[in-house]
This record gives C-alpha cells, sequence and structure tokens, in this order.
C-alpha cells in the first residue's frame, strides 16, 4: 500500500493524506461495484495497509 502511496503522491502531485483518502475511496467503490468480492478486497487492503494510518500521515 505504501508504494501505491507513493506513486499517487509523484504522479499526480497530492499530499500523504490526499493520496490516503483516494485508496480509501478507491476500496470502497470497489467493495461497492464487485460485492462478492467484498470480503477479499477487504482482506487484501487490510493486509497491505498500515497498521496505524498515521504511518502516512505528517
Amino acid at each position: 500500500m505504501k508504494e501505491l502511496i507513493e506513486q499517487l503522491k509523484r504522479e499526480l502531485d497530492i499530499s500523504e493524506k490526499q493520496a490516503v483518502d483516494a485508496v480509501r475511496i478507491i476500496k470502497e467503490f470497489a467493495k461497492k461495484k464487485l460485492p462478492v468480492f467484498a470480503g477479499a478486497i477487504e482482506k487484501l487492503f487490510d493486509k497491505y495497509a498500515p497498521k496505524q494510518e498515521e504511518d502516512f500521515l505528517d
């Protein structure tokens, strides 16, 4: 997840908080559009998410 956050920051020139928020929005969008896979999506994001959100925020 850190790699995705860093790529979003770099390519879109956005802050860390904005990148974390974007990933959170994408996760929720995917769960709504693919409800059959909602559990798997949640597990995937949980697996690669930081232990604490503060790990990404200044």
